[in-house]
C-alpha cells in the first residue's frame, strides 16, 4: 500500500509564464445548491479560487445564486428560477455552458435528491463532455444511472454514498477497503476518492492512500471544499487521478492547520483559508 507524500505531488503546480492571462489556469463551473442548501456552491468556489483557478462560475437556483453573489464579489453567478433544479432548466443551463465554455464542472453539492432534480442532472450529464467532479446528492442520482459515468469523472463519495454507487459498504479493514475501491474504479471506469479516516483514491490502475485530516472535518461543508479543490486542479490541466490525490492531501492538511487554531469549532471557511499555506508547502517541496 502506498501513501501520498509531498514528493508525489511536486509536479502538480507548474510554473506560470510571465505572459499568462485569464483562463490559462482554468475556468471552473459549479452546478449546485438549492433554496435550502445555499452554502455548497460557495464552499466549492472559494476553495477552487484558493487553489489557484482563474475563474469560477456558479449556476444555482435563484436564492443560492443571489447569496453567493452577495457573499463574495469574485463569484460569477447564473441564477435559474425556482427553489430547486428541474428538467425545465436543462436548455438554459446547456446554453450557459455553451456560452462560457468552462474547462471542468463540479456538480452535486446541495442539489437534493428529489425526482425533478434527478431528471435535470441526468440530462446535463448526458449532454456535457468536459471533466466532472461528482459529489454529494449527484452521486446518489448517478448511482441510478451508472452508464453516464465517463473516464474523466472524479467521484468523491463517503462510505454511504459509495454504498449507493456500488451496493457495497466499504470494510474497515484497510487492505480490503483499498482493493474494493480499486476494483470499483476499474469497473466504473473513472477515478474514485473514497473519503474517510484514511482517504483512498484509485483510477482502477493506481491506488494511493491519504492520511491528512482530522475528525473535526465531519462538520458539514468540508466535502464541498474538497470537491472545489479537485475541480480547480483538473481545470489547471492536471489529470483526474493526480488531481483527486492532491485534493485529498490539500483538504486534509488545511483541515489540520485549521484544527490547530479552532479545534472542533472549525468551519469549512477556516479550512478554505488554510489552503494557500498547504500549497506554499508543496511548492517549497518542489523547489528543493
Amino acid at each position: 500500500m502506498k501513501y501520498i507524500t509531498k514528493s508525489i505531488l511536486k509536479k502538480i503546480f507548474r510554473p506560470r509564464d510571465k505572459w499568462s492571462h485569464k483562463r490559462d489556469f482554468g475556468h471552473l463551473l459549479i452546478i449546485g445548491g438549492s433554496h435550502v442548501y445555499t452554502g455548497p456552491p460557495i464552499f466549492n468556489a472559494l476553495a477552487a479560487y484558493r487553489t489557484g483557478v482563474d475563474l469560477v462560475s456558479i449556476i444555482s437556483p435563484k436564492r443560492a445564486a443571489d447569496i453567493a453573489a452577495s457573499y463574495a464579489p469574485e463569484l460569477i453567478t447564473y441564477p435559474v428560477e425556482g427553489k430547486f433544479f428541474n428538467k425545465r432548466h436543462v436548455k438554459t443551463v446547456l446554453e450557459i455552458i455553451e456560452e462560457i465554455k468552462p474547462d471542468v464542472c463540479v456538480i452535486g453539492g446541495g442539489i437534493t435528491k428529489n425526482n425533478n432534480v434527478s431528471k435535470f442532472i441526468v440530462k446535463i450529464l448526458e449532454n456535457i463532455y468536459i471533466p466532472c467532479v461528482i459529489d454529494a446528492d449527484a452521486l446518489y442520482i448517478l448511482s441510478k444511472n451508472v452508464s453516464l459515468i465517463k473516464e474523466n469523472y472524479i467521484l468523491t463519495p463517503h462510505s454511504k454514498e459509495f454504498y449507493y454507487l456500488t451496493g457495497l459498504l466499504p470494510p474497515k479493514n484497510l487492505h480490503e477497503r483499498v482493493n474494493l475501491v480499486k476494483q470499483k474504479s476499474l469497473e466504473l471506469g473513472c477515478t474514485i476518492l473514497l473519503k474517510g479516516y484514511l482517504d483512498i483514491i484509485s483510477n482502477g490502475n493506481e491506488v494511493l492512500i491519504n492520511k491528512t485530516g482530522t475528525p473535526a472535518m465531519t462538520v458539514g461543508g468540508t466535502g464541498d471544499v474538497l470537491a472545489g479543490i479537485a475541480g480547480a486542479l483538473v481545470s489547471m490541466k492536471n489529470d483526474a487521478f493526480i488531481s483527486a490525490v492532491t485534493a485529498a492531501f490539500i483538504s486534509g492538511k488545511a483541515g489540520e492547520y485549521a484544527f490547530k487554531k479552532y479545534g472542533f469549532s472549525l468551519l469549512p471557511s477556516d479550512v478554505i483559508n488554510e489552503i494557500p499555506k498547504v500549497i506554499k508547502s508543496l511548492i517549497k517541496a518542489k523547489n528543493r
